[in-house]
């Protein structure tokens, strides 16, 4: 008797069914990789985009109200550029008041709109 090592000719089913399991079983770790990979792609993508979002917003923002602030309090307190500016936002606001109060009244009674007072 000679033990000779075996063939794939003397284990068939080993050859054809063996070699599909292994390629499915690899094409669905692939995919599973493949799926997780994406996911923290994406997630490196948001947290890229919200951060851009963040910096741009806070860039713009101070780079409005800090010169605003600083050429307000450059302008000295009593004068009548100060006086008119005060006057123009009251009036802007006794305007949205009259344009937005029939709004208001219209709004059903358990409504917090419904409890600003009237002017």
């Amino acid at each position: 008797m000679t033990d000779s090592p075996s063939t794939p000719q003397d284990h068939p089913s080993e050859t054809g069914s063996g070699t599909l399991a292994l390629v499915t079983q690899a094409a669905r770790r692939g995919a599973a990789d493949a799926s997780a990979a994406a996911s923290r792609t994406w997630e490196a993508a948001g947290r890229f985009a919200n951060r851009c979002l963040y910096t741009t917003c806070y860039t713009v923002a101070y780079g409005v109200v800090f010169p605003s602030v600083l050429l307000a309090r450059a302008v000295p307190k009593n004068n009548p550029l100060v006086r008119g500016l005060i006057d123009g936002a009251q009036a802007a606001i006794r305007k949205t008041d009259e344009l937005y109060r029939p709004a208001i009244k219209k709004s059903p009674a358990g409504s917090p709109a419904a409890a600003l007072p009237a002017t």
